[in-house]
């Protein structure tokens, strides 16, 4: 397997990339993950909403905050550009430590992967867990792009987001849609109970259309709990 990880830091020069062997993070990565006084935090602000979405979260689930820095989408997103100019699809995982009851993701981990214009599957995921494993990271979600599609979650997205957030409640999507004049990306999670519940009793497969929940309520919404942090560290890890 090749292996690189790309280590980002506030404030300094361009991200190097080098070969890396798989170990426990130094307790300085996690110490500074934290918002140290002075940084920039800030609440993502929700886009015009779609048919599909909402722009207000639902209330049945009290969620933990999580942090997340804007540069590790920025990131991905030139890591995706080859991909993107091709008209590909590019998915990676999200990993985060849970601290004083607050998730810091630090870990972007783009796993080997099978892609097309709309779709993207993720190949060797035994790798993928042995980094979350090695660090002790929470599964905090997914990111992945709409190279030529608007920003919105699709019948396949929210199956696979929907093993996410039945592992941690507040396991989020984002997608990154460059070619979308009007909203280039969301952050969204499925609503509780009502999208959560559609999901669960969903068994088909491929892109279908999904029943209205029968509260009326849309079956995603954009997330209210979920803040760039300017100071937040994080690693990138390459396995393609």
């Amino acid at each position: 397997m090749s292996l690189h990880t790309i280590s980002k830091w506030p404030c300094a020069g361009r991200a190097t990339a080098h070969a890396v062997t798989l170990s426990s993070p130094s307790p300085v990565l996690f110490l500074t993950a934290k918002a140290p006084q002075g940084a920039l935090v800030t609440h993502v602000s929700v886009a015009d909403s779609d048919k599909q979405s909402n722009t207000e979260p639902s209330v049945s689930n009290v969620l933990q905050d999580v942090h997340i820095s804007a540069q590790l989408m920025e990131d991905f997103l030139e890591l995706a550009k080859e991909n993107t100019d091709k008209d590909l699809e590019t998915c990676g995982v999200l990993g985060a430590f849970l601290e004083n009851g607050t998730f810091y993701v630090t870990t972007l981990i783009i796993p080997k992967q099978d892609s097309t214009s709309s779709s993207c599957q993720a190949l060797n995921e035994e790798d993928v867990f042995a980094i979350q494993n090695e660090r002790s990271l929470f599964p905090m979600g997914w990111i992945h792009t709409h190279p030529s599609q608007s920003c919105f979650m699709s019948s396949v997205d929210l199956h696979t987001h929907y093993s996410y957030q039945m592992m941690v409640p507040e396991a989020f999507a984002i997608v990154l849609a460059p070619t979308d004049s009007s909203r280039s990306y969301g952050i969204f999670r499925l609503t509780e109970p009502s999208g959560m519940s559609v999901l669960k009793e969903c068994q088909e497969m491929g892109f279908h259309p999904h029943k209205e929940p029968a509260d009326g309520s849309p079956i995603y919404e954009h997330c209210s709990h979920v803040y760039t942090n300017s100071n937040l560290r994080f690693e990138i890890f390459d396995l393609r």
